[in-house]
């Protein structure tokens, strides 16, 4: 890797060319333009607010005592114009914008601005929908679409990220040596691997941030758990994430955690718990859920997660309720040290049932979108620089290497054996929640889906004949040849009419 300033120098007047333009300075952006910058590269930024692009250039100019502004090789521009010609061709643009409209305005701007052959990459927390359609509209005009996840943050944007490409494949040859050059790496592997054709990288980027709002949503129970069920402090909270940490539930969301509960605010107080109980959230594990819901996949643990969020948001309205509906308070009494093992293994349990929904999520949207996802090279990309980053990515990764049309994780050796050993420890944390009146809707939702899972036989049986009954929607039987459907008259009064059968 190149650190700068570097021994390349330019004449007096000569123009410097850069490799890629960035549009877009917010915390994102000026990362990934340092980043882009330390691993060689030259970059024009643009930024819509006047004066933003030079004052980033200028600062960094002064904290690396860079006299020339030409050996900081970021190059300021003032206009879309100024930015396209000053890359090389063919010209990458690279936008790290508000998704919506903002991506649909600029990319209108750019279009007139390129050549055939040019390509825009968006790098934004886009709908993959939305990414179809654009790779159509620049495909028509004989420019290129990249519609790019990243995830990592502001470190991981600046020291590696987690970047998931798809779109227009022609434009991946072109891009490849920059974003593998500045994504994280795991073992001297770059997590940053095509994905997929037209939306395939923001559905994967989606996706993983369903997972991620899974995983903050388990651990928010564990922590409740343990504070409130268990009465452990905010220091003994932290000698337990420390240990968990440095186990099976290794990961950077613990990791991260652990931090928290080890921060103190000005008056010595644990800062965590003077922050105030509303979470918000920006659309894409609430994209995840409906695109499960549309592809009739059960994704339960990632929808409890947001359900959650929505919950959570109505703060004054849970007070009142709180008075008006007060739970009976109930001490813990049991094996302290047994039962926190136990809320650690339904926290591994379950994250572990968020990951399989996930992917099988993505091997339904792969046959549906026709997206021929690559499930070993998506674990790699998630080993690195992303917010879900965990050790068991290693054994996702080999189990899809074992076998690439695994059904669902869950049949997997590592995972059979993973849940076995966790089960009972599961059951007793739920039971702990329920015991104590206190909500584990994720923890709760992932061991009903086990169960479902696992279950040769379900009540639908039941709930199909109830179909019938009152809509003659039909049924299939047990003793007869899978796809033959069958109506019963149950009152006696009905015909011989029936509704068409559907599934989804």
């Amino acid at each position: 890797m190149l650190k700068f300033p570097c021994t390349i120098h330019f004449s007096k007047g000569e123009k410097m060319i850069a490799d890629i333009g960035l549009i877009g300075l917010a915390v994102m952006g000026k990362n990934l333009a340092m980043n882009i910058r330390d691993h060689g590269f030259k970059v024009a930024v643009f930024e819509y607010v006047e004066g933003v692009a030079d004052s980033f250039s200028e600062i960094q100019a002064k904290v690396e005592k860079i006299e020339d502004p030409q050996e900081l090789h970021i190059i300021s521009t003032h206009s879309l114009k100024e930015l396209v010609d000053s890359l090389q061709a063919p010209r990458v643009v690279f936008m790290m914008v508000r998704a919506g409209d903002v991506v649909d305005f600029y990319i209108d701007q750019l279009i007139p601005l390129l050549s055939e052959g040019d390509i825009i990459v968006d790098g934004g927390n886009s709908l993959f929908t939305d990414t179809n359609r654009r790779v159509a509209r620049l495909n028509e005009k004989g420019l290129n679409f990249i519609g790019m996840g990243v995830s990592g943050g502001e470190h991981g944007a600046h020291y590696g990220a987690s970047m998931m490409p798809g779109g227009n494949h022609a434009a991946w040859k072109t891009v490849k040596p920059i974003f593998q050059a500045i994504s994280a790496k795991v073992e001297g592997e770059p997590c940053c691997h095509w994905v997929g054709d037209n939306g395939a990288g923001h559905y994967v980027k989606m996706v993983h941030n369903g997972i991620e709002y899974g995983d903050m949503q388990l651990i928010c129970e564990a922590y409740q758990l343990l504070s409130e069920g268990l009465g452990l402090s905010h220091d003994e909270l932290y000698n337990v994430f420390k240990q968990w940490n440095q186990g099976e539930l290794s990961s950077y969301l613990i990791e991260i955690t652990t931090d928290i509960f080890a921060h103190k605010d000005d008056d010595g107080q644990p800062l965590v718990e003077k922050i105030l109980d509303t979470a918000g959230q920006k659309g894409t594990g609430k994209w995840t859920g409906i695109n499960a819901l549309d592809l009739g996949i059960p994704l339960t643990l990632i929808g409890e997660a947001v359900f959650a969020r929505c919950l959570s948001a109505q703060k004054e309205e849970r007070v009142r309720a709180a008075a008006r509906l007060p739970k009976t308070k109930v001490a813990f009494t049991g094996d302290k040290a047994a039962m926190i093992n136990a809320i650690g293994d339904a926290l591994y349990a379950a994250k572990l049932i968020s990951y399989a929904q996930g992917f099988r999520l993505m091997r339904e949207a792969s046959k549906e979108y026709h997206f021929a996802l690559n499930y070993g090279d998506i674990a790699l990309m998630w080993r690195g620089g992303c917010i879900i980053r965990s050790q068991f990515l290693n054994n996702i990764k080999h189990a899809y290497n074992k076998d690439p049309d695994l059904e669902n994780l869950l049949l997997d050796d590592f995972f059979v054996n993973a849940m076995q050993k966790a089960e009972a420890g599961w059951r007793k944390a739920v039971i702990l929640g329920i015991e104590l009146s206190i909500p584990t809707p994720t923890f709760s939702s992932a061991l009903a889906y086990y169960d479902g899972y696992r279950s040769e036989k379900l009540p639908a049986n039941l709930l199909q004949a109830q179909r019938d009954y009152f809509g003659a929607h039909t049924y299939e039987r047990t003793d007869k040849p899978r796809g033959e459907f069958f109506h019963t008259d149950w009152t006696g009064e009905g015909g011989d009419a029936s509704a068409t059968t559907y599934t989804v």
